[in-house]
Formats: C-alpha cells, sequence, structure tokens
C-alpha cells in the first residue's frame, strides 16, 4: 500500500508540475469533479477511492503522452476521460446488480472489467508495478490497470456485461 501511496503522490507531484499540456473541456470536467469530490470532507471513502484513481488514471495518461513525446488533440483526452468515467459508473452499476444475482455473476462481472483494462494497453508500458497498483490493491474498489486505452476497454465491457447480465 506503501508504495501506491509513494507512487498517487509522484503522479500528482508531476501533474502539478506540468505546465506545457492545455486542459482540454472533457477531460478537465472529469479531472475537476474527481479533484472535488476527493477534496470534499462530506465525500465518503468509498467516493473518494474511485474518484482518487480517476484523477491518478488522468494523471498516468497525461504523464505517459509527455513522456514519450506523442502529439495527441483534445479529441484523445477528452475521449479518454469520458471512456474513463463511463467505464467506473457502469462497473459500479453492473457490480451491483450481478451482486443481486449471484455471487459467481458478481465475480463473472468483475472479471470482465479487469480484463476489459488489461487487454486493450493504451502505451505498452513495461512498468508493471506502476500501471497494476491498482489491480495488485485487494482492498481497492476500482481494481484496474492504469495503462489502458479507456475507449476500448469501455466497449468491450459494455458488450460483455450486457451479455453476461442477460
Amino acid at each position: 500500500m506503501n508504495d501506491m501511496k509513494k507512487m498517487l503522490f509522484s503522479l500528482l507531484v508531476l501533474m502539478a508540475s506540468v505546465t506545457g499540456i492545455q486542459a482540454q473541456s472533457l477531460y478537465k470536467t472529469v479531472y475537476d469533479k474527481a479533484t472535488a469530490v476527493i477534496n470534499n470532507p462530506a465525500s465518503s471513502d468509498e467516493e473518494i477511492q474511485i474518484n482518487q484513481f480517476k484523477v491518478t488514471a488522468l494523471n498516468y495518461i497525461t504523464m505517459m503522452v509527455q513522456k514519450r513525446g506523442l502529439k495527441k488533440d483534445s479529441y484523445f483526452y477528452d475521449s479518454q476521460a469520458v471512456n474513463l468515467q463511463s467505464f467506473v459508473t457502469d462497473f459500479q452499476v453492473n457490480l451491483e446488480k450481478a451482486r443481486k444475482i449471484s455471487p459467481a455473476k458478481r465475480l463473472e462481472i468483475l472479471k470482465i472489467y479487469t480484463d476489459a483494462c488489461k487487454f486493450n494497453p493504451m502505451f505498452k508500458d513495461t512498468d508493471k508495478e506502476r500501471v497494476n497498483c491498482y489491480v495488485e490493491d485487494k482492498h481497492t474498489l476500482t481494481p484496474f490497470c492504469l495503462d489502458t486505452d479507456w475507449e476500448k476497454a469501455y466497449d468491450q465491457a459494455t458488450t460483455l456485461s450486457k451479455a453476461a447480465l442477460k
């Protein structure tokens, strides 16, 4: 857990020091809303944990684009942010639906979403400790890989979860 906290702190410091990237409108909205939940004293531990993942995932995307010198337009950032938001929200909703059906169905939905992250990498980052810090944390509500193409993962998880919950 300490390694994850160190990584989160490092990503937040990096994001705070980055001035070269223009925050995109939808990206900025998702980021700002997640940050507001984290900083709201009335937020529950669950809300904070879920939104901390969103902030970390968005910071990871920005960091990797800059680290690799990639040129990405506003559509890229906005699409990743909106699909990340939708992915996490649908995961929570579908996990609750599955829980009401059976423990086995809950595990099936969990696997669908974790596999969608694992099999749709964005950067093919070799630092597995960093990208899997949430996957390895057995107490997290968001057991997802940071190195994820959220648009592809969302499409895959949506299709498979609809079929699984029929």
